[in-house]
């Protein structure tokens, strides 16, 4: 078995790997019980260093208010200078136009937030709200090189 150390990513890794988008697991605290967490798309802008998030809301939802929770994002994945990952740590905020910045709203508008569909109900009926996350904590961890 082999076994590998992690070492931190600088800024300008971390962005590239985050890309303008991608994929990940998005996890709200809840003093209650263990978090919630949910497999999401996410858009990246490296200008602000801030996620945004297309999330689904319908009536029965499992969801926590998005914005009475601290939430905690992973991304992780396997590169061609092997495995990264990046932790985000903060709160959400929404991104309708009454709620932010021009500035967010320029952020938003850089990004590419896949759009896969993974609910049990049609797209159409099924209601979207988009979501900032400006990190309060951003750490990311590569494969270290091996030893020589």
């Amino acid at each position: 078995m082999s076994h590998t150390r992690g070492v931190h990513l600088d800024a300008e890794e971390r962005d590239a790997f985050l890309g303008a988008g991608g994929t990940g697991v998005v996890s709200f605290a809840d003093a209650s019980g263990p978090p919630h967490s949910i497999p999401v798309s996410y858009g990246y802008d490296d200008d602000t260093e801030s996620f945004f998030f297309r999330l689904a809301y319908h009536a029965d939802t499992e969801k926590p208010d998005p914005e009475d929770a601290a939430v905690s994002f992973v991304v992780y994945g396997e590169t061609d200078e092997g495995w990264r990952s990046v932790v985000a740590k903060g709160d959400l905020e929404s991104t309708d136009e009454d709620a932010v910045s021009t500035s967010a709203l320029e952020a938003l508008r850089r990004v590419d937030i896949p759009l896969v569909d993974v609910f049990e109900r049609a797209p159409v009926e099924t209601d979207f709200e988009f979501f900032r996350l400006q990190p309060t904590e951003f750490t990311g961890r590569k494969e270290a090189p091996p030893d020589e």
